[in-house]
């Protein structure tokens, strides 16, 4: 039996998950076009909206652990999707309208990052729960394949609705992905509940165990530096497509949709490649493979560049999660994958205004400074290579 046919809740949360990212894939290219074409986005501009999205990571990234203890997983779950249906969906409305402003689009992406988070850190959370610790890295790798995929084919969906429907219109998809993601996620038995730290400990708890380990604190440092650089380059990604190499909103798609395909390949072998390297160093030939990516991009071969993009997340995202959840007491994991996406989640909003500012001098230059910044990354992760 697969791993979903045996674990029952586990495939409750995978398929929940699974929706909503396809909804989200579609927003991922749906949005900066309705910034960029709709409402006639600068690079600060595109740089402010990123650093949005990003933001929640870095105000609430430590006390949402502490607050994703004192409630079941499960409820946290339900209500972030739902009101994420809400959110997202007022974009469409008012496009409809007539009504759509940049200001809303930033209001929108912040309270998003907002239901982001707490679901984030509470399914990251309750996946142990839902399977045995012998089995995580195959979940990790199931999640990590789910996401890739569905991002293909969200892109796909993506560019046909943006042709067929506009834009702002196509992110309905997203919001009516929510409502489904819900449904599913309610349907969990377990709660999520049993934490001993309840109400107990700090904000610092989770910072505290990460930092005073040998290996959760080079895989944190080096996931922060990869995730600066990254939304250095992920703030005028699309703006660099479309004004420097000339991308129709179709063509968009595919270029997002070939670094999809690329995440696909990648997390099907993840947990192949992690048995025969180890963790460690699978999670270093990621970073650098990710490091590559926005060097190449800047020279010229972009679909190479959208390849390497898209393969480095797949190895080492699925190790780097698959490190917190067997190497942390389940009584402490909350907090320490709420002080991660603090810290790496909240260096992003830094990293999307960074890009912003530099685009204003060339669109190159952010994909040249993400890519120094991710090999700094990936440097300071070498001594996992021992391991």
């Amino acid at each position: 039996m697969t791993l979903l046919a045996r674990h029952q809740d586990f495939r409750r949360l995978f398929v929940g998950n699974s929706v909503s990212l396809l909804g989200s894939s579609v927003t991922t290219v749906a949005l900066p076009l309705v910034a960029v074409v709709y409402l006639r986005a600068t690079p600060v501009d595109m740089g402010l909206l990123g650093a949005a999205a990003f933001l929640p990571h870095l105000v609430l990234g430590l006390p949402a652990g502490v607050w994703v203890d004192r409630l079941p997983y499960k409820r946290i779950l339900v209500i972030a999707d739902l009101c994420q249906l809400v959110l997202i969906g007022s974009v469409p409305i008012a496009a409809a309208l007539g009504l759509l402003t940049l200001e809303q689009l930033y209001a929108v992406v912040s309270l998003a990052g907002v239901c982001s988070l707490f679901d984030a850190i509470a399914a990251q959370s309750f996946t142990p729960q839902l399977v045995p610790r012998d089995q995580l890295l195959p979940a990790n790798s199931a999640l990590m394949l789910t996401t890739s995929t569905v991002g293909v084919t969200g892109s796909a969906i993506a560019s046909g609705l943006v042709a067929l429907l506009a834009a702002p219109l196509a992110m309905a998809v997203d919001a009516v992905s929510f409502l489904i993601a819900a449904l599913f996620k309610s349907r969990i038995t377990a709660a999520g509940v049993g934490n001993p730290l309840r109400g107990k400990g700090d904000l610092f708890d989770g910072l505290r165990e990460m930092f005073s380990h040998p290996v959760l604190r080079p895989v944190t440092i080096a996931a922060a530096l990869g995730a600066l650089g990254g939304q250095t380059q992920n703030a005028v990604l699309v703006l660099y497509l479309v004004r420097v190499l000339g991308f129709s909103p179709a063509f968009v798609g595919i270029a997002l949709t070939v670094a999809g395909i690329a995440g696909i390949l990648a997390a099907l072998i993840t947990p192949v490649v992690t048995r025969h390297l180890g963790p460690g160093r699978t999670f270093v030939f990621g970073m650098l493979l990710s490091s590559a990516a926005g060097l190449l991009l800047a020279t010229g071969p972009a679909v190479l560049s959208q390849l390497l993009r898209g393969a480095g997340p797949a190895l080492y995202g699925v190790n780097q999660q698959t490190f917190r959840q067997k190497l942390v007491q389940p009584a402490l994991l909350s907090r320490v994958n709420a002080a991660w996406r603090f810290l790496v989640y909240g260096t992003q909003p830094v990293g999307a205004v960074l890009g912003g500012l530099l685009g204003t001098v060339d669109l190159r230059l952010p994909l040249i400074v993400s890519g120094v910044l991710m090999l700094a990354g990936t440097a300071l992760a070498l001594p996992l290579t021992t391991r």
